[in-house]
């Protein structure tokens, strides 16, 4: 077992332990706390029926309510769904919602591991998973989600270069120790932008440039192929002057002065 998965069990286990403290802290309400909850119950007796209006109370699917009796949390932690009843003057509940929260982080300004300044918004997904350490631990748990998200990208993009925060959103998404925390938008400065667009412009050229001298190459060893082709026999190059009249002929009409070469008056002028 590595050093992570030695903190992960030890964390589990400081967080079982609480919660055991939590669910047996009833008992410790001492003996006037008793004589208390037993007067709540004397009152509620003697105000019956109308008092069970104030002592059963209802919880939707997707909630959990965390009763307190005399400040301390009742054995079994949370109730619900459906259900549950309480005593008058002693005991007091809060309900906590259980569904997927979800939440905008706003702009933030990152300094990136290359020293580039991005600003990056973000967007969370968070789930209640324990009811009554949500209530017994934090003082309020979805502004701390909320500020625990917004440090938590910070700190994991100052660890990134701009190249992987533009490429590799998923990656820094399961990296984020939250539920989930996705990067929504990354925004960059406009001069920044300028310089990126010139850089890619140059790029381009560059790469064009690269495409048109390996286009003259490969067109000029071409030419050096035909041209020996043609000089092994003289009468070809003849025909492809007729062939290159031909098609100017057909495409404009026009005076074309032919320079005619010596070699074919050579047999004339040998009769």
């Amino acid at each position: 077992m590595d050093k992570a998965e030695e903190k992960v069990a030890m964390r589990e286990s400081k967080r079982r332990e609480r919660q055991s403290a939590l669910e047996d802290s009833d008992n410790d309400i001492g003996l006037c706390g008793w004589l208390l909850v037993a007067l709540s119950i004397l009152l509620m007796l003697l105000t019956l029926p109308i008092s069970v209006w104030m002592c059963i109370k209802i919880v939707k699917e997707y909630e959990r309510a965390i009763i307190f009796r005399l400040g301390r949390i009742l054995r079994g932690g949370a109730k619900g769904p459906g259900l549950f009843f309480i005593l008058p003057c002693t005991d007091s509940f809060i309900n906590v919602d259980m569904r997927t929260i979800t939440f905008d982080i706003p702009p933030q300004e990152v300094l990136t591991k290359d020293s580039v300044t991005v600003s990056v918004d973000g967007v969370v997904y968070y789930r209640v998973q324990n009811a009554t350490l949500a209530v017994a631990n934090i003082t309020n748990a979805d502004a701390a989600t909320r500020l625990l998200a917004q440090t938590t990208l910070r700190n994991v993009l100052g660890t990134k270069s701009l190249a992987q925060i533009l490429s590799d959103r998923e990656e820094i998404a399961h990296s984020m120790q939250v539920e989930r925390v996705e990067i929504k938008d990354v925004k960059l400065p406009v001069q920044l932008q300028r310089a990126m667009a010139a850089e890619a412009e140059a790029t381009r050229e560059a790469r064009a440039k690269v495409i048109a001298a390996e286009g003259e190459m490969n067109a000029s060893r071409a030419l050096k192929e035909a041209s020996l082709v043609i000089a092994e026999s003289p009468s070809g190059l003849q025909l492809r002057y007729l062939q290159t009249l031909s098609t100017i002929a057909a495409e404009k009409n026009s005076t074309i002065i032919f320079p005619l070469p010596m070699e074919m008056m050579q047999a004339f002028m040998k009769r």
